[in-house]
């Protein structure tokens, strides 16, 4: 492989866009990719049900602030507004009363209230959990505000981390995919697929990645992958990185949020296109439904938190299962014979990915700010855990992967 200014790990939305900028500035860089495709985590696939999915990150979050949604505007993708509120609520098998539903959209607000007021002093408790309990939440709130929107149940979510993660609204919902729009925004830039770096020596001149395939020597590094990745020593650093970056990787631990997309053919159960269903049950074995989205033949169930670790755990088919047996206890027996193709995601099995996104630990919400120090002026770090008040986006991780370009090209311009 030849030498250039910068090597990049990952071709996920940070690697790309971070190749684009150094493009744009003129430097020279090698993009590595451990898997057979680009996109990391976006990726949409028509191979499941015959229309665009995205088995990875699917809305278009804080479209106001997003890079990928007026290009979305310009490819002339099919938009939608999705407000994302609980349009029906179940306890079990049983719908929610309308004070039920009063009671959990109180609970949301009283807990934007005191996220807003709170402030966590040293020795205090930082889980999430500690918040809610002050705010009385009922179960459906404590849901969304940890398993569905951090990946991971609310005592192992740190509230400082919490209270550093925008108000993704405006989000988007795209009928051809999040995943093929991020194909579409790098399918100019060149790189080497299938080639996992397995080593990156930083005691020599510049830095030296080595791969199967060969080992590359440039100036700079730029790491996107995930924290797990780096936790579980996918790619050794020599000498061994300081302990604060290499602490950091696991003070951020990657959350879960598995889809169990199933078709539903022949009905809409009552439902219109993109209600928002949401069963609570116990012990956090809770699911939540994007119904029909488009008016496709689509019930799209999502699992979070440790709850999805366990369903990863028991495979497909019994995922599957679960889908469908809530379904039917819902909306009856006869469901069954409306339930077509069906499957269910499994990032935490994904070797170079190994979760959806990561989540500070209680007590660890400087991991972050610690992971965005540069190594010795030359190992840089980028991707969605970096991407500031848009973190576990992939327009985060976008704008994450481009700000640290920048900030190579101005480190190597100096030098």
């Amino acid at each position: 492989m030849q030498d250039v200014d910068v090597v990049i790990i990952g071709a996920g939305s940070a690697g790309l866009a971070a190749a684009k900028t150094l493009q744009a500035a003129g430097l020279s860089f090698t993009l590595l990719e451990a898997m057979d495709r680009i996109g990391g985590r976006a990726w949409t696939s028509d191979q499941h049900f015959g229309v665009p999915f995205d088995i990875g990150c699917a809305w278009l979050h804080a479209a106001d602030r997003n890079p990928y949604f007026p290009e979305a505007q310009v490819a002339g993708w099919t938009l939608h507004h999705h407000d994302m509120n609980v349009d029906h609520l179940y306890y079990r098998e049983r719908k929610a009363s309308e004070a039920e539903e009063a009671d959990m959209k109180a609970a949301d607000a009283k807990l934007f209230e005191l996220l807003a007021r709170h402030e966590v002093k040293d020795g205090d408790d930082d889980r999430l959990s500690a918040l809610l309990a002050k705010g009385h939440a009922p179960r459906a709130a404590a849901t969304f505000a940890g398993p569905m929107d951090f990946g991971a149940d609310e005592d192992e979510i740190s509230i400082l981390d919490f209270q550093a993660a925008a108000d993704l609204d405006p989000n988007y919902f795209s009928k051809e995919g999040l995943g093929a729009l991020v194909a579409r925004f790098g399918a100019s830039v060149p790189v080497e697929l299938s080639t996992p770096v397995r080593k990156i020596l930083w005691d020599v001149p510049g830095v030296a990645c080595v791969t199967d395939r060969g080992t590359v020597r440039a100036k700079a590094v730029i790491v996107t992958a995930s924290p797990a990745v780096l936790a579980f020593e996918e790619i050794a650093f020599s000498p061994a990185l300081p302990d604060t970056h290499f602490g950091a990787f696991f003070d951020l631990p990657m959350g879960m949020l598995t889809k169990l997309p199933v078709e539903i053919s022949g009905t809409r159960l009552g439902l219109q296109p993109f209600d928002d269903l949401l069963i609570e049950r116990m012990a956090r074995h809770d699911i939540y439904f994007l119904c029909f989205p488009f008016d496709l033949d689509l019930m799209v169930g999502f699992v979070g938190g440790d709850f999805a670790w366990e369903m990863s755990a028991a495979g497909e088919a019994a995922g599957i299962d679960f889908v469908v047996d809530r379904l039917c206890g819902i909306f009856g027996g006869d469901t069954r014979k409306h339930v077509g193709r069906a499957m269910m995601t499994n990032w935490g099995g994904e070797r170079f990915v190994r979760g959806a996104y990561a989540a500070a630990r209680p007590g660890r919400s400087l991991a972050r700010a610690a992971l965005m120090q540069p190594v010795a002026d030359k190992i840089f770090f980028a991707g969605e855990h970096l991407a500031g008040p848009l973190m576990q986006t992939c327009g985060g991780a976008r704008l994450s992967g481009e700000a640290v370009a920048r900030q190579v090209v101005a480190q190597l311009a100096a030098k």
